[in-house]
């Protein structure tokens, strides 16, 4: 738990107990409901020893994990865990929808719009807004343990994987591409995400999985990545050197799913690396000491320790480390949902307005996205239901909690918890068991049974 001091300035996490015990004895009272902050009513920073806590962030298209850890001589502890949810891909499609009823609006001649080719200048940096969302809201999340937690530094990976390298085909020349301890790593976390950690012949997950040509490099197959998958042990023996038109010859609609997705662009890669190196420099902007370090890196760290893939866990093990002692055992899973929109209206598919939204936000002191604590004595909807809410002008809200949605529930039954803040909030345990891959071959290198 996090633990602020009676002038809000941030002191070391402590473990739950602890929490609850200060809170019985009053020697505490609660800051914020999630992440839960306790504020101590007794103690001050400057009577405190504080150690401080380091910040692990693994930035992806559309999850980021963000790790509170303390690190004693390169041994790391983790004490909590965050998977940040983004809603870029949500931005982008909006923003296509926009655009194309827009051109359709032109396109009908309706009316005389004057160009706007002068004045469409984009400043240097500029990111599209589904990019930028993932730096604004990674950065405010840094910022926002910062002031739950003494964070004295901040590791991030500034690239996962070098595209160039991976679309290149050959060896190439330079230092930085010969092989070494981490050669192999960054073919790996890239197959790992393209093929979703499962078998692209059976679909088995959760089992040592086989790098595997698609065409076979006996049958004038490359060892491009877009010739690479994964596949189970049962499935790549049976394969072995058949070409995969055959071996897939009784399901066509699985052989037409593997070669597309053998295809498939880097859109996620190329999001995630243009996003890295602006969320690097904005971290360096805040004064905060900033390390950085590969995806290959941190996957190699995850080898050695044996843990479990998942992005809360990558974040842990980010940068240099020797162990992990410990991690924690739920991960709170945040999810970007927006502070509500602008627009007043709901439109038709030509993107006319059709009818009017209400103008007023609050009804009977709650806004949709609030995180409330239903009580309900009697009826078919009795019991207690925690989530955010949406309102109603009539008074019976909905409200979303982790098993469903419950609808009408009279205000009257309702505590406000926290205020909204833009953000949907879960949890989940955090995975225990050991990595599906077994660890590459000494010194790393790429071969055709396994990576």
């Amino acid at each position: 738990m996090f633990v602020l001091d009676r002038r809000g300035h941030p002191l070391d996490p402590c473990h739950p107990a602890r929490a609850r015990r200060l809170l019985a004895a009053g020697r505490a009272v609660v800051h914020r409901h999630t992440p839960f902050v306790i504020r101590l009513r007794d103690r001050s920073a400057a009577d405190s020893t504080v150690a401080g806590v380091q910040v692990g962030v693994d930035p992806g298209s559309k999850h980021t994990g963000l790790a509170v850890f303390t690190d004693h001589d390169g041994s790391r502890a983790g004490r909590y865990a965050i998977r940040l949810d983004h809603r870029g891909a949500l931005i982008r499609d909006r923003l296509a929808s926009r655009a194309a009823l827009r051109r359709g609006r032109r396109g009908r001649k309706l009316r005389y719009r004057s160009p706007r080719f002068l004045n469409r200048t984009r400043p240097q940096g500029w990111l599209a807004p589904s990019l930028r969302h993932r730096v604004d809201t990674t950065l405010s999340w840094v910022a926002r343990l910062s002031r739950w937690a003494p964070v004295a530094a901040v590791h991030v990976e500034k690239v996962s994987f070098d595209t160039h390298a991976l679309s290149a085909g050959r060896p190439l020349e330079g230092v930085e591409y010969q092989r070494g301890t981490l050669a192999g790593y960054e073919v790996r976390e890239y197959l790992l995400a393209k093929w979703g950690r499962t078998c692209a012949y059976c679909g088995a997950s959760g089992v040592p999985l086989n790098l595997d040509h698609i065409h076979p490099r006996s049958r004038g197959g490359s060892d491009r990545v877009s010739n690479l998958t994964l596949a189970c042990i049962p499935c790549n023996q049976t394969k072995n050197a058949t070409p995969v038109e055959e071996f897939l010859k009784d399901k066509p609609v699985l052989l037409a799913k593997i070669l597309k997705q053998a295809k498939a662009p880097l859109r996620d890669a190329a999001a995630v690396n243009i996003t890295r190196w602006a969320l690097w420099r904005a971290l360096e902007a805040t004064g905060l000491p900033v390390a950085g370090a590969s995806g290959g890196r941190t996957t190699w760290n995850r080898s050695r320790t044996g843990a479990p893939k998942s992005h809360t866990l990558d974040a842990l093990h980010v940068g240099s480390l020797d162990t992990v002692t410990t991690w924690p055992s739920t991960v709170l899973v945040v999810k970007a949902t927006g502070r509500g929109t602008y627009c007043r209206t709901r439109t038709d598919r030509y993107g006319f307005p059709r009818l009017r939204l209400p103008r007023i936000k609050q009804v009977k002191g709650f806004a949709t996205g609030d995180l409330v604590r239903a009580t309900v004595p009697t009826g078919k909807k009795a019991g207690v239901h925690t989530g955010r809410v949406a309102v109603r002008s009539t008074g019976s809200f909905n409200i979303t909690t982790r098993h469903g949605l419950v609808q009408g529930i009279g205000h009257r039954h309702v505590r406000l918890l926290q205020r909204a803040d833009g953000y949907g909030y879960t949890t989940h345990p955090e995975t225990r068991h050991r990595a599906a891959f077994p660890p590459p071959p000494e010194g790393g290198g790429l071969h055709a049974g396994g990576i």
